[in-house]
């Protein structure tokens, strides 16, 4: 048992819940942020039960003041991993955006005031590799510029990464930040609620999703994000640093439905077969706008570079067709996919 004690915000959700699990494993003391007695519930579901002493909760939200200092009183370590993700994105992108940025800066400057050693923010891929650059190719010098044209969740990210390390710079005072920056995060759940990714899966195979845009990006293994959390909180190198998280090369939206085809057999009946071409795509667009970010998105293959954590860190995560199958399979183990008929 580790008498270190870490808060960790958004508890509750798929990140969240694993690296509490994660955490808890390796024998630390967990205090983690809930915003209702429901909250919590999902968070002991997901562990699997904890001691009192090991598992605590802390009423706080990302849009209020109260709750923040006394969250993190007392923690040798915070891992900042709640965010807003909108259902459908906002006509007015501050919905999003203030909340994401003005709640970093109260975790950082509740981290700063309690004497936290290091805080670990859980960015994206999205404050990343959202404005173009030469050869489609990214690393963690890159920065999505937040005036680009992008959907309002995307520019949250690099607001708030950036409000985030500019605090620190200027008020940080003895804390030490690290960012992480992951692709879109698939894996096993850890209760019966679906994530905006494995929601993804859910979808192709209910059949809801009978044809696929022409969009590739970057799956990682929700086990690996954490694990990569806990990495970046301990490892000196890791001080004033970013790291990019992605098990492997970009992959199509067509290319998961066939390795879920491959590997699933029957459970995969439903899954699409059918790429939309760009021109398809431009016209589905003008009738739903929510494809429009997909149309930015057309075409290209990014290549997200992790060099980085495997060097410094020693980070080494999941083939991304591990991933897929085990996110399949659980959703189907929690019952959470429509029985073929």
């Amino acid at each position: 048992m580790n008498d270190q004690r870490v808060l960790v915000t958004g508890g509750s959700g798929h990140v969240g819940s694993h690296v509490v699990k994660r955490l808890l494993d390796d024998g630390y003391r967990v205090r983690t942020t809930v915003r209702s007695p429901d909250s919590a519930a999902r968070v002991r579901q997901a562990v699997g039960g904890a001691p009192a002493d090991r598992l605590e909760y802390a009423e706080a939200e990302l849009t209020a003041d109260a709750g923040w200092a006394e969250a993190a009183a007392g923690c040798d370590y915070v891992l900042h991993v709640a965010s807003p993700f909108p259902a459908t994105q906002p006509d007015d992108p501050d919905e999003v955006i203030v909340p994401a940025r003005d709640g970093a800066l109260r975790v950082l400057r509740a981290a700063r005031d309690a004497g936290v050693k290091r805080t670990v923010l859980t960015s994206s891929f999205a404050a990343v590799g959202y404005s173009r650059r030469p050869g489609d190719t990214y690393d963690e010098s890159d920065w999505t510029d937040p005036a680009d044209d992008n959907t309002p969740y995307v520019r949250s990210k690099a607001v708030a990464e950036r409000a985030a390390w500019d605090f620190v710079a200027a008020e940080g005072g003895g804390t030490e930040l690290s960012v992480i920056n992951p692709t879109g995060i698939f894996g096993p759940l850890l209760g019966p609620y679906p994530s905006a990714s494995t929601g993804l899966v859910k979808a192709m195979l209910d059949g809801a999703m009978p044809v696929v845009p022409p969009v590739c990006f970057g799956v990682v293994d929700v086990r690996d994000v954490a694990d990569l959390h806990v990495r970046a909180m301990t490892d000196p190198a890791a001080a004033g640093e970013r790291f990019l998280a992605c098990g492997g090369e970009a992959v199509s939206f067509l290319g998961i439905a066939r390795v879920l085809a491959e590997h699933l057999g029957d459970a995969a009946a439903r899954v699409p077969a059918r790429e939309l071409t760009v021109a398809e795509l431009r016209a589905a667009a003008q009738e739903d706008p929510r494809l429009r970010d997909a149309v930015r998105q057309a075409g290209r293959v990014p290549v997200i570079r992790t060099d980085k954590a495997r060097r410094l860190l020693g980070w080494s995560p999941r083939a991304v067709g591990a991933t897929l199958v085990d996110t399949a399979t659980s959703l189907i183990g929690h019952g959470l996919v429509a029985p073929v008929r």
